[in-house]
């Protein structure tokens, strides 16, 4: 049986620049395709898929692929005019998925995931949230946790620290920085969720030590505003 590719960032980080909409079959079931046509960048696969006699490109974590392959994937992020400065490519529409999986992991009769085919450990394990969950991490020899990041922030601005958590959500190559929401268990006043951005490619589920810079009152522009993030963070292994 061939092994199962199972490539999971999970869940894009969503930004409402114009163009951009939700694909209205989000929560449909599983959708099938058939891969035509494979073009490789740093960090995204683009698949040329039939699916339904229609053909459409898919856009995923880098994965490797290969022509006549099926897969299966649902929800995802549409987007327009897509223009790929690496390829020096526009794509009349190109749909950004967090996942993307083969037929070992879907029952054939319902079309959805199979909970009993997924492999232990496999990243589809975890889905993506922004709720707070209930971490047991022990925490670092000079670490931070979020709670205290929170409570006194002002204490931490411009310098470099060490936080250990969970990944919750990964959203690659938005603004060339992959965002990853990350949590420890510990949270002040509400705040539990701390924004990361990074280089680093991780899964949701992964538990890591990040180490980056904390900025305050960050804008990006489009209402997105963040009174703390942690900017340009390694992965320390």
């Amino acid at each position: 049986m061939k092994a199962v590719k199972i490539i999971c960032a999970l869940a894009l980080f969503v930004f409402s620049f114009n163009g951009m909409a939700q694909d209205p079959h989000s929560d449909a079931g599983m959708k099938k395709v058939i891969v035509q046509e494979v073009l490789q960048v740093q960090s995204y696969t683009y698949l040329h898929v039939l699916e339904n006699g229609e053909k459409k490109w898919l856009a995923v974590p880098r994965m490797e692929a290969e022509l006549g392959e099926i897969y299966y994937y649902q929800g995802g992020m549409v987007m327009p005019e897509f223009k790929s400065t690496e390829l020096d490519r526009t794509f009349e529409s190109v749909v950004f998925l967090s996942s993307i999986t083969n037929e070992d992991v879907v029952d054939a009769e319902t079309g959805k995931l199979n909970p009993d085919k997924i492999l232990n450990g496999s990243p589809t394990d975890q889905q993506a949230t922004l709720n707070k969950l209930d971490l047991d991490i022990k925490p670092i020899k000079g670490g931070v946790l979020i709670s205290e990041l929170f409570e006194n922030r002002d204490k931490y601005e411009g310098k470099k620290i060490k936080v250990v958590g969970k990944v919750t959500k990964f959203s690659p190559q938005i603004m060339s920085k992959n965002w990853v929401h990350f949590q420890d268990g510990t949270e002040y006043e509400g705040a539990y969720d701390l924004m990361i951005t990074t280089q680093e490619n991780v899964y949701v589920g992964d538990e890591v030590i990040f180490e980056g810079k904390i900025s305050l009152d960050r804008d990006f522009g489009a209402g997105y505003v963040y009174k703390i993030i942690m900017e340009e963070a390694v992965q320390v292994k």
